[in-house]
């Protein structure tokens, strides 16, 4: 691409966006950010997109919204008229633009006569998830850059089951969104007129209900909340996002009371301002949380991101102090939890199966196995969990009964089809209420399965590589692995190499097996201790992610087996990366 010229024929655009207009003037004298704005195309996948805000091909504006939204409206015309009444469900987080991209959707979808229904104001998107299959619209968008740093916006497609977009659908709308090059032809409809004509409806509290309706099943012993609820101290923060939406009203419907909720997070400000990383995951998100916490003697603080669906969570320890929790660890509490509950009350179906993703931890399958329930696992993405579920409901074969990613997105009741911080707030406050009334924490709690079922621990390494060469470097550290294969690592023997874009796993003796998966660019080591290793380029950042799975007889084994192992990979990165 010739991105000076493309630089100057967006300069020369009448009637820009006048954030549009602003980037272009201050990146009109530096070079390289002309590059990187100008130079490629932002990445559409599966997920949608993902990246900074700005003017270019490269970045995210009501340019490129239109472009991913003409090739969905593009796609939907191939359908039946019935498709376009049905319509596209839209939602947005508490971004800079979020508002503005939600309806400039709409206006692309007006265009081509598709119904948009668009949520009065920010909104959670496991509730854009319910929305679709609520309303039964054809399709959903989701404006939102989930837990990335106030620069980043986002666009994400849901399929009508409530699930991202399935890849087959996903492919050909990609497709139509290559082939829309002159982003400022797209055509938009007026929003008063598409308003008038009852092409756009406004949606909000009516759908508010209908989801804490359903999510009213979640918890499983109400009695419990009603005994103990009162006694369990909680902090809750939404992280400046939209989990203050229907969060609290969903707790207390379920009963919880004696919770506080971090004031200064709780407002819907786009700037962040008192997190570097609204992120979960990141023990620096959790310093307001801490000092509440302190505050009031809280048993646990819980933390739901921007878009409220991924949840991370600290346990009060007996010096006063805050240990994090890992998404593994939290999922694993609630696997046990959920299938105790159901094996004491008979309600543990024998058909009944647990959903993870190949990088996440495998306690949770010995903790399934314990109860004789099946664990199967699908590539890393919520969408391969949500088709599974819907394979479930055409089969009949399956019940499902818990998916979970390591990277703290968990689903409990399939009313939703994606990650869903809402449920998991709901039911981890009922799990700590079970481990209060027994004189023990979450954290406890997650003992007892270690010293049941063995001490397992993980870590993510990511290693980032931004800037216009970034998927080029990413693209040679798998050729790399996959040119010149790893026979050992960290003085283990390899006994399995799981390559997920050919679907073979090559073993020691030289044997292969077909992988019944999708295909994915992603290596998978098994080696001879019984610790696993995987890596795989992110889909919607510009990382390589780099996993580790181990497993020992003591905690401190198994901490001194990972710190070996994040040494191991550390090295690898450096050698790969030179």
């Amino acid at each position: 691409m010739n991105y000076k010229k493309d630089y100057e024929n967006w300069s020369a655009q009448k009637d820009l966006a006048e954030s549009v207009q602003l980037d272009l003037k201050n990146m009109k004298d530096n070079n390289e950010e002309i590059e990187d704005a100008f130079g490629t195309q932002m990445s559409f996948g599966t997920a949608g997109m993902r990246g900074l805000m700005g003017a270019g091909m490269n970045r995210m504006n009501i340019y490129t919204v239109r472009q991913a939204t003409e090739g969905l409206a593009s796609y939907m015309d191939t359908l039946d008229d019935k498709v376009k009444q049905r319509g596209v469900a839209i939602s947005f987080d508490s971004r800079y633009h979020s508002k503005e991209f939600a309806y400039e959707t709409a206006r692309v979808l007006g265009a081509h006569d598709i119904k948009a229904f668009v949520f009065d104001d920010i909104r959670p998107t496991p509730e854009l998830s319910f929305t679709i299959r609520h309303l039964n619209t054809f399709a959903g968008v989701m404006i939102t850059a989930s837990h990335n740093p106030m620069q980043y916006n986002g666009y994400k497609i849901y399929g009508e089951d409530g699930g991202q977009m399935p890849p087959k659908a996903s492919d050909m709308i990609t497709d139509y969104v290559r082939k829309t090059t002159d982003v400022f032809s797209i055509k938009v409809a007026n929003i008063r007129d598409l308003r008038k004509t009852h092409m756009v409806t406004v949606i909000g509290e009516d759908v508010d209900e209908a989801y804490l309706e359903n999510a009213h099943s979640v918890n499983v012993n109400h009695e419990l909340i009603k005994e103990v609820g009162k006694n369990l101290k909680f902090v809750y923060t939404p992280l400046h996002g939209t989990g203050k939406v229907l969060c609290r009203r969903a707790l207390e419907n379920a009963g919880f009371k004696n919770y506080s909720i971090v004031p200064e997070q709780t407002i819907a400000d786009p700037e962040f301002p008192t997190v570097d990383f609204p992120n979960p995951e990141f023990p620096e998100a959790f310093n307001l949380s801490i000092k509440l916490g302190q505050k009031i003697g809280a048993d646990v603080l819980i933390a739901t991101d921007p878009d409220a669906d991924r949840l991370g969570a600290a346990v009060r320890q007996p010096d006063n102090s805050y240990k994090l929790m890992t998404g593994n660890q939290i999922a694993s509490v609630l696997l046990d939890y959920i299938l105790k509950a159901k094996k004491d009350n008979n309600e543990l179906p024998k058909n009944g199966t647990v959903v993870k993703s190949i990088v996440s931890t495998e306690l949770a399958t010995k903790i399934a196995a314990n109860y004789n329930i099946e664990m199967k696992n699908v590539l890393t993405g919520f969408k391969f969990i949500a088709e599974q579920i819907h394979n479930f409901e055409q089969n009949k074969d399956h019940t499902f009964l818990f998916g979970f990613e390591e990277s703290f997105g968990y689903l409990i009741k399939p009313f939703v089809r994606d990650k869903d911080a809402i449920q998991s707030t709901m039911l981890l406050a009922e799990v700590a209420a079970y481990y209060k009334k027994q004189g023990k924490t979450l954290y406890d709690g997650l003992q007892l399965m270690y010293q049941k079922y063995g001490y397992f621990e993980e870590k993510t390494i990511s290693k980032m590589f931004e800037g216009i060469d970034g998927k080029e470097k990413m693209a040679n550290i798998m050729n790399e692995l996959r040119d010149n294969p790893m026979n050992s690592f960290n003085d283990e023997k390899v006994t399995a190499l799981e390559d997920f874009d050919t679907s073979i796993q090559t073993n020691q003796d030289g044997s292969t097996k077909k992988i019944d998966l999708p295909k994915s660019n992603v290596l998978k080591y098994w080696l001879e201790d019984g610790t696993w290793i995987a890596i795989r380029p992110s889909g919607t950042e510009p990382k390589v992610k780099f996993y580790i799975g181990t497993e020992d007889s003591t905690q401190d084994e198994a901490n001194q087996r990972l710190d070996s192992y994040v040494n191991a990979v550390n090295k690898l990165i450096n050698k790969l990366t030179k």
